[in-house]
């Protein structure tokens, strides 16, 4: 394949990460319609966030060992396809129930999409670039948040939420389209078998990554759950600039992708703990200093940066921890990340329900990234051990 030919592959991949970066955070803006419309409560509505992220936890790894055997870039577009359906039976909804199904059933390919497109982009970048091309997979995850998400919000809560849904099944069915044009056949690798990819959870590299994964995720979503609150309580930011608020921080985890990525391609464990030390600071900082509105939104951006920059190079650590089982190991990354973001927001609430303030979760958040730092220098001796580059 030519240079071009592979970029644009890997760009047609990211639309994808994209589509799904929508769905996982819309859902948030658009949880006041929905609770009005099927008429339940607002406990009951945040169990549309709940039911997407179980969904992420449960199918990455059993549909990432369903596709251990199969061919790369036709099980991604089976992914897609389970994806598109399950947003049409979100948009039929015709209850809440329905409609909770849906958003499991949105959730079950999400890792495992994410873990062939990454094996896909990284076969096709190369060795020296795969790290470059894992960051652009999940830069559409990044970029949905700063653009797809506040666009869909906003017709959602004009034309109603269901849209959402409908113009989520039509970005897959666009990746779909791109996909089955521009990426090449990927073939599985020799030998590649579940029993194989099973093996792999005896690793105890693979479970200290994911551990780290956890740990790393964690406080970013410590502070984006209740950043609503600080910016409004703590800084003086009024509600209509909230939305340019999200944005700044959206920009960081843009930007914090392709640094990530770009050190990556360097050194896998040493650019997370680079961006582990740099969370545990920034979030300290952005605690400390979170009434000062200029400073706040400088070390908001610093901590979108330094946060996102662990995304390729956790992705590929976990790939590197398991060879034999690299559909298995790339998934995941994003059970991780999921758990992460219900564990972020229960700890960052169970600080403020103590009376610790609410600058406490971001406190939380730099001791949780100070933690991480001393769990990678354990995972960079297991990589020494095992004659492997850090």
């Amino acid at each position: 394949m030519t240079r071009s030919r592979v970029a644009w592959a890997i760009l047609a991949l990211a639309t994808g990460g994209f589509a799904i970066g929508v769905t996982e955070f819309a859902i948030m803006g658009l949880q006041r319609e929905i609770v009005l419309e099927l008429d339940v409560s607002y406990g009951q509505g945040g169990m549309l966030v709940t039911a997407y992220a179980l969904g992420v936890v449960v199918g990455a790894p059993i549909l990432s060992l369903a596709g251990a055997k199969r061919e790369r870039k036709n099980y991604a577009l089976f992914l897609l396809v389970l994806f598109i359906l399950a947003h049409v039976l979100s948009f039929f909804a015709p209850n809440f129930e329905a409609l909770l199904a849906g958003r499991f059933l949105s959730g079950l390919p999400h890792g495992a999409y994410f873990a062939t497109a990454a094996l896909m982009s990284a076969q096709m970048a190369g060795p020296a670039k795969r790290g470059r091309a894992i960051a652009v997979v999940l830069s559409g995850l990044a970029i949905a948040n700063v653009t797809g998400v506040p666009a869909v919000t906003w017709i959602g809560q004009q034309f109603g939420w269901r849209w959402m849904f409908l113009i989520v099944a039509a970005l897959a069915g666009f990746t779909m389209l791109a996909v089955a044009f521009l990426a090449p056949r990927q073939e599985a690798p020799a030998g590649a078998s579940v029993r194989g990819e099973l093996k792999a959870l005896a690793n105890q590299r693979l479970w200290v990554g994911i551990g780290l994964a956890i740990i790393g995720f964690s406080g970013m979503f410590a502070i984006y759950t209740y950043l609503a609150h600080v910016a409004v309580e703590i800084t003086g930011f009024s509600d209509s600039t909230l939305p340019w608020v999200v944005l700044v921080f959206g920009s960081g985890m843009v930007v914090g992708t392709f640094v990530g990525g770009a050190g990556t391609d360097r050194s896998v464990l040493g650019t997370v703990i680079v961006a582990m030390t740099l969370v545990a600071v920034f979030m300290a900082l952005f605690a400390a200093f979170a009434h000062i509105p200029w400073l706040m939104l400088i070390l908001l951006f610093c901590v979108g940066v330094s946060a996102s920059s662990l995304g390729p190079s956790m992705q590929t650590h976990l790939i590197d921890t398991a060879p034999k089982a690299p559909q298995l190991a790339a998934s995941f990354h994003h059970s991780a990340f999921n758990a992460a973001n219900a564990l972020g927001a229960v700890v960052g609430g169970l600080t403020i329900d103590m009376g610790l303030g609410l600058r406490a979760p971001a406190y939380a958040g730099a001791a949780a990234a100070a933690v991480g730092v001393v769990v990678t220098l354990y995972a960079m001796r297991l990589t020494t051990r095992a004659g492997q580059k850090v």
